[in-house]
Formats: structure tokens, C-alpha cells, sequence
């Protein structure tokens, strides 16, 4: 097997792994949201600093790939 495959094979894992937990998280924060409504504000404000951060790694990662 050559690193190339390697490495795809860890990505691959890597993202369904990523996907898992966060359809896991989503459907708790739902359920959360359902048993208890006045968290949805916070919850909302949460889920936007943590896709802004997402974004942000994801940023950081390419350019250091760039830079390798």
C-alpha cells in the first residue's frame, strides 16, 4: 500500500468519524432544545462560534498544507 492510500484511508475515517459525532451532537442538541425551549437562543449563539471555528481550523490547515 502506498502513503498515499494511507493517508486517504485515515482521512476517510477521519471524516466519518466527524460526521458521526456531529449528527450524535445535532440530535441531542434538538432533543435538548425540545425538552427545554429557552435554551434554543444559547444553543443557536453556540453552534455559530463552533461553525466559525470550524471554519477558522479548516483555514489554518490548508495554509499550513501550503506552506509543507
Amino acid at each position: 500500500m502506498t502513503r498515499n492510500a494511507e493517508h486517504r484511508e485515515l482521512r476517510t475515517l477521519l471524516l466519518l468519524l466527524t460526521m458521526a459525532v456531529g449528527l450524535l451532537t445535532t440530535g441531542a442538541v434538538v432533543c435538548l432544545t425540545l425538552a427545554y425551549p429557552r435554551l434554543a437562543d444559547p444553543l443557536a449563539v453556540g453552534a455559530a462560534v463552533l461553525t466559525c471555528l470550524a471554519g477558522l481550523v479548516r483555514l489554518v490547515v490548508k495554509a499550513a498544507g501550503e506552506h509543507s
